[in-house]
């Protein structure tokens, strides 16, 4: 059965969707994304996407085109008709279509994007074995707080680590790791103390980023949102990475150098665990969709 995929009001198959050749996120990268996880059927923290979603369109001005149950309507649509148990859902909005020029157009009519991916999240073997990280330079633009879909300095990075048999890269700015490519990064320092990147232009504030460091206070986690260095990180008890397809995979190596015992350790696998069960309770409550129909 072919994927059904969202665009601008209707439902349809992947091989029929078409946006415009003239559409500003094509052309321009003029666009914002989300991406949201299914859990048992269900959207994980989805009003966490739709506040970061409203922050990212008002950062660059583009109006937005529909209100929370609508996008929400979008997104459980789509879970149904793909029949989605675990995965996420991705959402695109753009500027839309306009003759080519930099400015933007005057009255702008948002293309709107979404479709569904599956995957495995909850059963993944780097859940289990941990994964392996490179770090790299950060060479992208100084508003990264923006989920722009503008993500080439990104893509150049994973496809690095790939190329070295990594799962990750961290980006390093003025000595400091900023993020990965992908994922917020976190680090248990030799003092025990968990430590992020804190917010700012520097960095994407992550919808999981946020969950962790709230189950850290939860769970009397000491932490700081503090910058640590690679050579910190190297000598950290535990590093482990954050992201809503991923949602805490911990990580055992980087650059090679083995972190702590080179195991996964016990706080990313007690994060890991609580956030997943949380998840799966903040969801039970709602409705679960399948196969086209509510249960």
């Amino acid at each position: 059965m072919s994927r059904i995929v969202y665009v601008n009001g209707a439902f349809e198959p992947e091989e029929e969707a078409k946006v415009s050749v003239f559409d500003r996120g094509f052309l321009f990268g003029d666009a914002v994304y989300e991406v949201t996880a299914v859990l048992d059927g269900r959207l994980v923290d989805f009003k966490g996407h739709l506040a970061r979603l409203d922050r990212s369109l008002g950062e660059i001005e583009i109006p937005r085109p529909m209100p929370d149950e609508g996008l929400r309507e979008v997104h459980e649509t789509l879970i149904a008709e793909n029949q989605v148990d675990e995965g996420v859902v991705y959402l695109q909005i753009s500027r839309g279509s306009a003759e080519r020029d930099f400015a933007y157009p005057p009255s702008p009519l948002p293309t709107v994007v979404a479709f569904t991916q599956t995957r495995p999240l909850v059963n993944t073997p780097q859940a289990e074995t941990g994964v392996d990280v490179i770090t790299i330079p950060d060479i992208r633009w100084k508003r990264r707080d923006i989920k722009s879909t503008s993500m080439l300095a990104q893509a150049m990075g994973k496809q690095e680590a790939k190329a070295r048999g990594a799962y990750e890269a961290w980006m390093v700015e003025d000595g400091a790791v900023t993020e990965g490519t992908s994922s917020s990064a976190f680090i248990v320092d030799a003092q025990g103390v968990l430590r992020t990147q804190p917010l700012g232009p520097q960095i994407l504030p992550g919808v999981t980023r946020r969950a962790i460091l709230r189950l850290a206070e939860v769970d009397g986690v000491s932490f700081e949102e503090r910058p640590f260095s690679v050579e910190e990180a190297y000598g950290a008890r535990e590093a482990f990475l954050t992201a809503a397809s991923a949602f805490v995979l911990p990580i055992v190596t980087i650059d090679g150098r083995a972190i702590g015992t080179g195991e996964p350790g016990p706080i990313a696998r007690a994060f890991r665990a609580h956030y997943i069960a949380e998840a799966r309770a903040a969801s039970a409550s709602t409705k679960r969709v399948s196969g086209g129909n509510a249960e």
